[in-house]
């Protein structure tokens, strides 16, 4: 079975989309842990509250066949903010790239929302490329989301998909 996961940069939409195709196929979908993380954490994040994280999004995304986010996302994250990533996080990608996955990456092309969670309202663009790049090193199947149909979009990919497997 395909493991499909939502992705990209913040505020572009993969909340809605998870909610909208666990929706549709009626199954549900793996939350992405960080929000639930940071929201009980009673101090500022750090680079090793990311490991922790991606432990449990691990085990998550393991459970569900829909996910909202993977370890890409927690390694680009902290390539980006801290300049490296745990070698753990790393070995558990390259682990992945022989299941079978396809990966929807929502190009931020809807307007920012602010939330108390999100960094990054003038880079998503530049974060974007960096997901782009990395799903292709990696050699993941993936396509990309973009416009107000984002939900549609993403059912229209996955039936795609399906109907040529």
């Amino acid at each position: 079975m395909t493991k499909i996961i939502i992705t990209g940069a913040e505020s572009s939409g993969k909340t809605t989309i998870c909610k909208g195709l666990s929706n549709y196929y009626n199954i549900p979908f793996s939350e992405e842990y960080s929000r639930i993380y940071l929201n009980t954490l009673q101090r500022d994040y750090n680079q090793a509250d990311l490991l922790e994280i991606a432990k449990v999004q691990l085990k998550s995304n393991q459970a569900n066949q829909i996910c909202d986010t993977d370890l890409i996302t927690i390694k680009i994250w902290s390539n980006y903010k801290y300049g490296n990533c745990n070698n753990w996080i790393l070995e558990q990608i390259e682990k992945q790239k022989t299941e079978n996955r396809f990966y929807l990456l929502c190009k931020p092309d809807i307007p920012w929302e602010a939330d108390p969670l999100r960094e990054n309202p003038t880079n998503r663009e530049e974060l974007f490329e960096i997901y782009k790049e990395e799903l292709e090193k990696l050699k993941h199947n993936y396509s990309i989301i973009e416009g107000e149909e984002r939900i549609k979009n993403s059912i229209s990919k996955i039936s795609s998909l399906i109907s040529n497997n």
